[in-house]
């Protein structure tokens, strides 16, 4: 099957099969490999992206599915060689250990941001769910959080 979808900006028609996820198009056919496959089932959220700015599990998403949609993967977030403020909260704060979580964390770090700025440490923590870490024990992810939940306030007073 073709599709057409729109990429961190960049329009890509794809021949899919009926049966192919995302992740693999993305990791595969795209060589955007900053979208990690973790469990394959759902439940650890190393595989978030947006489709058309919500955040999806590209290993449960058909390619098919997002026909005509606009996806948004780790790589896309930056702007001008300039790291998103989410990104820069996560180096500043420590919250990157291993590094395998991180693009999964960030990509739904980002969607809570667009939905509230300044969310409180439980929203967060209720937000983030759907992610798991093996490595930081969440204090520092969370941390990060509320410093890009800053950082984006801050700029957009600017």
């Amino acid at each position: 099957m073709k599709i057409r979808i729109i990429v961190n900006g960049v329009e890509r028609e794809l021949e899919v099969e009926p049966n192919e996820l995302l992740i693999n198009v993305l990791r595969e056919k795209l060589r955007l490999t900053g979208t990690k496959y973790g469990c394959g089932i759902g439940e650890c959220g190393a595989c978030t992206v947006h489709v058309n700015g919500e955040p999806v599990l590209s290993c449960l998403t058909l390619a098919v599915e997002v026909d005509g949609k606009e996806i948004t993967t780790i790589e896309g977030l930056g702007k001008d060689g300039e790291l998103d403020p989410i990104q820069e909260a996560f180096i500043e704060e420590g919250a990157v250990q291993c590094g395998y979580c991180t693009p999964g964390f960030i990509m739904t770090a980002k969607a809570l941001l667009n939905e509230k700025i300044n969310p409180t440490r439980e929203e967060i923590i209720d937000y983030i769910k759907g992610n798991l870490c093996r490595c930081t024990g969440y204090v520092n992810i969370v941390k990060a959080i509320q410093k890009a939940a800053e950082k984006i306030s801050q700029r957009k007073s600017k």
